[in-house]
């Protein structure tokens, strides 16, 4: 019995460490959004070692690298060029992946084949049928997945979701999402030769091979469907994540209606419109309604990003800036609020801490394969439906366009070698 006792008590023990162990993460894409995340994971001193940092852009790892360096841990990380040098480490148990969106998938299957856990910013898909590919991954190898989805954690969140299943503004039905701000003409601009501190055929990857350009590198190839999903994939993608969240489908749309068109930015780079509206409605009658604008300061019901979700008995104006408020029956009698205590919480913190939680002890995550896929899937479809007819009927069963090859051959892309999904 002692024996018996001494060796629970190790086993004990031994979860108790799994579950406080210090992670040791890489950083692949270290401009824009992962800075936040780098600081973060600094300011929060998080129990996590930095081992890698990874860009093509090596005046990109080397200010990070300084950062991390003098504000978090005495050894500098590794700095590569290269992905795989990150994910062939054995010491590393995950990466966060902050690359443009075309990198995504590529980079997230092969370290899920390397057994890392990933953390992949918004959307995890750069076309629809990559989010299959992590889902199935994320199967096969036992990895956690969590988009960079961030709102799903914030207590502004938990507790609008608290009263909406409690039924404070009855069953609902449609749910709408936006992104309202102010976009300037970007005109187009010559080729360059290519910064020697660069490896521009490796930013390109999978994509077509280009003479470098600016406007096709650091922030603005969201311009680009070749790197990234326009308004809708980038900004948008957040609001959609909360719509198909406040409407609580768990499903794919039945049928999806698309316009766009250049309202103001003429002469603009850009590949994509610069308004959009897009309609999803799903098998049981419920809309999902997105749309983006560029001459908007005011915002919508005074956000630049937001939702309504309209019930049968009142409407909630919810916004990933941490806020929102409920409006009751026909006199549109104020109800609760998140209240001044969380106002402003949008959950990067908690996100990052589920993230690393899960890995530690085997529990889930909001934004993992499945649930991402879902609203990623919105981006695609809403784009493929805009880029053929219009309005498109589609099997949320077979995840295909009914009767229309031009549109179900968009589901997927071309992708240079050597660059491929593996």
């Amino acid at each position: 019995m002692a024996t018996v006792a001494a060796a629970s008590l190790t086993a004990i023990h031994s979860e108790a460490q799994q579950a406080n162990a210090k992670l040791v993460f890489g950083i692949i894409g270290c401009g824009g959004i992962m800075s936040l995340h780098v600081q973060g994971l600094v300011n929060r001193h998080d129990d996590v070692e930095i081992a890698w940092l990874c860009d093509v852009d090596d005046a990109q790892t080397e200010r990070m690298s300084r950062f991390v360096r003098e504000e978090f841990q005495p050894t500098a990380p590794k700095r590569t060029r290269r992905y795989e040098d990150v994910i062939k480490d054995k010491n590393v148990d995950a990466i966060v992946i902050a690359t443009p969106h075309h990198w995504h998938a590529p980079i997230a299957l092969a370290a899920m084949q390397e057994g890392k856990h990933v953390y992949i910013e918004k959307p995890i898909s750069h076309v629809y049928n990559e989010g299959h590919a992590i889902i199935q991954a994320a199967k096969k190898y036992g990895c956690v997945v969590q988009q960079g989805s961030q709102m799903r954690n914030s207590p502004v969140t938990t507790k609008a979701e608290k009263l909406l299943k409690e039924g404070v503004i009855g069953e609902i039905k449609v749910a709408r999402a936006w992104t309202a701000e102010t976009r300037s003409v970007a005109k187009p601009v010559p080729n360059t030769a290519t910064p020697a501190n660069v490896d521009y055929d490796r930013w390109l990857g999978p994509a077509p091979k280009r003479a470098f350009n600016r406007q096709r590198f650091h922030g603005s190839w969201r311009m680009f469907q070749d790197y990234g999903n326009g308004e809708i994939g980038d900004d948008g993608i957040h609001d959609l994540d909360m719509a198909a969240w406040g409407l609580g489908v768990d499903r794919l749309p039945k049928q999806i209606t698309a316009r766009g068109s250049r309202m103001m930015l003429h002469g603009h780079a850009s590949e994509y419109p610069d308004n959009m509206n897009v309609a999803y409605e799903y098998d049981d009658g419920r809309l999902l309604i997105y749309e983006n604008y560029p001459f908007t300061a005011y915002g919508i019901h005074g956000f630049d990003n937001g939702n309504v979700f309209y019930g049968t008995e009142g409407y909630m104006i919810f916004s990933r800036r941490g806020a929102f408020s409920v409006f009751l029956g026909p006199k549109n009698k104020p109800g609760p609020t998140e209240g001044q205590e969380i106002r402003g919480s949008r959950g990067y913190a908690e996100h990052m801490h589920e993230f690393q939680q899960a890995i530690r002890n085997g529990s889930g995550t909001k934004a993992n394969a499945q649930t991402a896929h879902y609203s990623c899937a919105l981006v695609h479809l809403g784009e493929i439906a805009y880029r053929t007819d219009g309005r498109l009927d589609f099997d949320p069963v077979k995840e295909r366009f009914v009767n229309n090859d031009p549109a179900n051959a968009l589901l997927t892309k071309k992708y240079r070698e050597p660059y491929t999904l593996g």
